[in-house]
């Protein structure tokens, strides 16, 4: 296959996961990883590192998108830094560590937990389960602690860690504004250090395709990237217009079909 075909189907790829990112108010990890393994398997990628290539690159593209939602989010004064800096070394070391547990396991076993995990994604939305407030933020231990099963959690499934934070600073006391906009720049290390540490994980593997630093997949990345933050402003746009309940449902839905995709 032709380098443009591939292309212009990543700049798809990304506009439909930027749409329905921006739509369902949710990261496109969720979207971007099943998709790209579904592209990787018509482009012929081995099987034993399309999962890991996916991940990978999803992260990747998660410095970029993050960044700039992170960015908005630190203009209307809405992330909380001293959080922000008690989690950020569990961030590092758990992001280093998923990728490493990633590494050790087949990209069948990574699959059917990246599938359970949409799964249990989709039962909370279905349940309409919200994060539960509190008012008692934890010390640095804790908080750094947390930062650990976040990045590394997060890191494993190629997410950038809102699915995760948000309950977490909701259940410390944060305003659901400010949980959302830490937890938009806490996705950011989790999203460099990962993709860079699976570069390194998965440099010289001969199953890899060309275009392809380790487990990052540059042609996805770049077509991701290019498409993903205007479309998301679209599906923003649009959540305003459908009624919410409606929408979790439909979403909830389709990461239904995904997990089960996974796992069976």
């Amino acid at each position: 296959m032709s380098m443009l075909p591939i292309l212009l189907g990543y700049l798809a790829l990304g506009a439909a996961a930027g749409t329905m990112a921006g739509l369902f108010g949710v990261g496109g990890g969720l979207i971007i990883v099943p998709a790209l393994v579904f592209a990787f398997g018509l482009q012929g990628v081995a099987p034993e590192v399309t999962m890991h290539l996916a991940v990978g690159t999803s992260l990747a593209t998660i410095v970029v998108t993050g960044a700039s939602s992170a960015w908005a989010h630190y203009q209307k004064g809405s992330i909380h830094r001293e959080w922000f800096l008690a989690l950020l070394p569990g961030l590092l070391l758990g992001a280093i560590g998923g990728v490493f547990v990633a590494g050790a396991l087949s990209g069948g076993v990574l699959g059917t937990l990246f599938g359970l995990f949409v799964l249990a994604v989709a039962v909370r939305m279905v349940l309409d389960r919200g994060p539960v407030p509190g008012s008692v933020a934890p010390g640095r231990g804790g908080m750094a602690v947390a930062g650990g099963v976040i990045g590394g959690v997060s890191a494993l499934f190629g997410i950038g860690g809102g699915t995760l934070c948000v309950p977490w600073l909701t259940r410390c006391g944060a305003e659901m504004t400010r949980a959302v906009g830490t937890s938009a720049a806490c996705g950011i290390p989790i999203a460099l250090f990962g993709a860079a540490t699976f570069a390194v994980v998965g440099w010289g593997n001969a199953q890899l395709p060309a275009g392809a630093t380790g487990f990052v997949m540059w042609p996805a990345f770049l077509g991701i990237v290019l498409a993903s933050v205007p479309f998301a402003r679209l599906g923003a746009r649009l959540a305003h217009r459908l009624p919410a309940r409606v929408l979790k449902l439909a979403f909830a839905a389709l990461l239904t079909l995904v997990g089960l995709r996974f796992l069976l």
